[in-house]
């Protein structure tokens, strides 16, 4: 059974490029019958933010991405992480190192000197004197001295890397006793079954580490697949300011939940030219070796068009609660206009709240000698109450000669403040005969 995880760290909100990974992570253990687990990364307590957390739990709520079990803390997994080290230590695996950060400090600005990459030289790795007094020891595993590690990567192919270029006997758990991240991304990953990693290839430097602990404590290798990040426009890191920020940020522009996840589904993986999926498209289909090599690029326009296309294909009611009103056909009329939700509630309110204002760009072109003598008279035929509003309209038109335009421009101003709205027509229809009559009035006076 494919078991996959999204561990994030709780010091701020879930960016997008988080959601992402936690997507691939879902639909890839979803399509195989697996389980989805979710574990919170929070060890460093001089980094941890209770909001944090609550500001992620929501956002997987949000977009319905939830855990097949208990969600797993590992600040509640200390007695284990010292379970394994004392283990390594009994097993001559890993040793205390007695260094102290004055003889690193010297060691490094020798090696900086020599033009050697600064690495930890091992001074303690087989150290059977008295130790120094006074010095708190931290835990180093013992990794290889030589050699190469490989990385099997089912996205970028296999990865070598050179033991003298890329590892020394890295710190398992500091001098207070607090394990570091890499050994406990690598136990934790273990005992929760995680036989599937899919992540960020940011991460992609710390995999040799991890898979020098999953050794030496005798745990399967699981698989790995390492994402190109999503770069924006100018490829480079995606920052706040292209759309790397919080994604309740994105429920609150008016986006919706399974929108942005189409939207992430489509950076870095495709199926044909097929834009829109499903959930359930997104479960047939998707395979993570399918993701691209290269990095994606982040784009507002694509993600604003998703999001209208899903606004089409929602129901009145179900946009309704989204917009927390009660359902109108005002929904129907302008949803295929807008982008999002924000768009939506505007585009809604533009008709069914009486304007304050008008606008004078539109007076100025829409609003002259004879705009103003058809509204008068189709104010009249609207009150003497012989015609339906369309007739009144036709009539009008055909007596003066008159392109519709003349006549439906003016009456937008009137019903919306402004000369841009959805049919004329469907938007008196909506309003009433009294209610066009008493925006109408209401505009002709503002203009006296």
């Amino acid at each position: 059974m494919i078991v996959t995880r999204f561990a994030p760290s709780p010091t701020g909100y879930l960016h997008i490029g988080g959601l992402r990974t936690a997507l691939l992570n879902y639909l890839w253990a979803k399509r195989n019958g697996g389980k989805f687990l979710l574990r919170v990364e929070d060890t460093d307590r001089s980094r941890h933010n209770e909001d944090a957390v609550s500001a992620i739990l929501e956002a997987f709520k949000w977009v319905g991405l939830n855990s097949d079990e208990e969600i797993v803390y590992q600040s509640q997994r200390d007695e284990i992480y010292k379970k394994y080290i004392d283990q390594l230590l009994q097993e001559g695996k890993a040793y205390k190192c007695y260094m102290t950060k004055e003889e690193l400090e010297t060691l490094r600005e020798e090696q900086q000197a020599r033009k050697e990459r600064p690495r930890y030289d091992g001074r303690y790795r087989d150290f059977d004197g008295v130790p120094p007094e006074g010095v708190e020891p931290v835990i180093r595993i013992k990794a290889p001295i030589d050699g190469s590690i490989f990385v099997d990567d089912k996205i970028k192919g296999s990865i070598e890397f050179r033991v003298a270029d890329t590892l020394d006997d890295f710190i398992i758990a500091r001098a207070d006793g607090n394990p570091t991240y890499n050994f406990v991304v690598a136990v934790d990953d273990a005992l929760m079954g995680v036989n599937e990693v899919i992540r960020g290839d940011d991460h992609l430097s710390n995999t040799p580490k991890q898979i020098v602990v999953y050794n030496a404590l005798g745990f399967q290798l699981p698989t790995f697949y390492h994402v190109p990040m999503i770069h924006n426009e100018s490829g480079k890191k995606l920052s706040k300011r292209d759309g790397a920020t919080d994604v309740m940020e994105y429920q609150r522009n008016g986006y919706l939940p399974d929108a942005l996840l189409n939207f992430l589904i489509r950076l870095g993986w495709s199926n044909g030219d097929q834009e829109i999926f499903s959930m359930e498209e997104m479960l047939e289909l998707f395979n993570p070796k399918d993701i691209s090599k290269s990095a994606s690029i982040y784009n507002l326009e694509k993600l604003n068009w998703i999001n209208g296309e899903y606004i089409k294909s929602k129901s009145r009611d179900e946009l309704a609660k989204a917009l927390h009103i009660e359902p109108t056909p005002v929904i129907d009329l302008v949803k295929d206009r807008t982008s999002t939700l924000i768009e939506l509630s505007s585009e809604v309110n533009k008709i069914l709240n009486r304007p304050t204002e008008y606008d004078p760009k539109s007076i100025k072109k829409h609003f002259k000698e004879l705009n103003r003598t058809l509204l008068g008279e189709f104010l009249e035929k609207l009150k003497n109450g012989q015609d339906s509003c369309d007739e009144a309209f036709g009539h009008i038109l055909e007596s003066n000669g008159a392109g519709m335009a003349k006549l439906a421009q003016p009456v937008r101003i009137a019903l919306v403040g402004v000369a841009q709205s959805p049919s004329v027509l469907d938007v008196i229809s909506i309003l009433g005969r009294d209610e066009v009559i008493y925006r109408i009035e209401s505009f002709l006076a503002s203009q006296e």
